[in-house]
């Protein structure tokens, strides 16, 4: 899935609101073996991730802005003919250890798949390679969860606590992400979460049609 996030948001660049071309062309290609799964929804993950050429779009569905929330945006799509509606949007602040060490933009995303039956899926395009093998953390409502890590990509290891996490979420004014990328930097992103219970009922209203 993704491919199909990647391929969105390009659209959703092309669009004129995000940009994500230097982010998308620099994407690895993941690796051969993927670290073992904890369940099916972690198994489904890394295989379904390469990365999206910059200019095209999954399926020929360009994403649809139906509402700016805060600092979180809510998207419409149809790649493939099936509807994928997501929440979007970048940190308010980032740190590196050392400083400044260059690195691509990061996002934050909480995606809804009906034909999946898959609703609120947090993950997190962290602008980098993680270290392999490394375990992020995302920290939110005085909770920490841990993040399973391939590539550039962030989601959490216990699928079990995902419904917790996005309701600490709702309520919550900021969400923390901590990594380490491939060369040692670590790294912290603070996302705000003003609009995002509001961008996750618009994502649910429309993706029961």
């Amino acid at each position: 899935m993704w491919r199909v996030l990647l391929a969105l948001m390009t659209g959703v660049a092309a669009c004129g609101i995000v940009d994500l071309a230097q982010a998308q062309t620099a994407q690895p290609a993941p690796k051969a073996a993927a670290k073992p799964a904890k369940d099916a929804k972690t198994a489904a993950k890394p295989e379904s991730r390469p990365p999206a050429l910059p200019g095209t779009v999954a399926g020929g569905a360009e994403p649809t802005l139906i509402g700016q929330f805060g600092t979180w945006g809510a998207y419409t799509a149809s790649p493939n003919g099936k509807k994928v509606c997501f929440a979007l949007a970048k940190p308010s602040s980032s740190k590196t250890n050392p400083p400044n060490r260059p690195r691509d933009p990061a996002y934050a995303f909480v995606s809804t798949r009906p034909s999946e039956k898959v609703v609120n899926e947090v993950s997190v395009m962290i602008g980098y390679a993680l270290k392999p093998g490394s375990e992020s953390i995302l920290e939110v409502g005085g909770g920490s969860y841990a993040m399973y890590t391939q590539g550039d990509g962030l989601w959490i290891k216990n699928a079990a606590e995902e419904e917790r996490m996005v309701e600490a979420m709702r309520r919550s004014a900021d969400l923390v992400v901590k990594g380490v990328s491939a060369k040692g930097t670590e790294t912290t992103d603070v996302f705000s979460l003003k609009g995002l219970a509001q961008a996750l009922d618009r994502i649910a209203q429309d993706c029961r049609r």
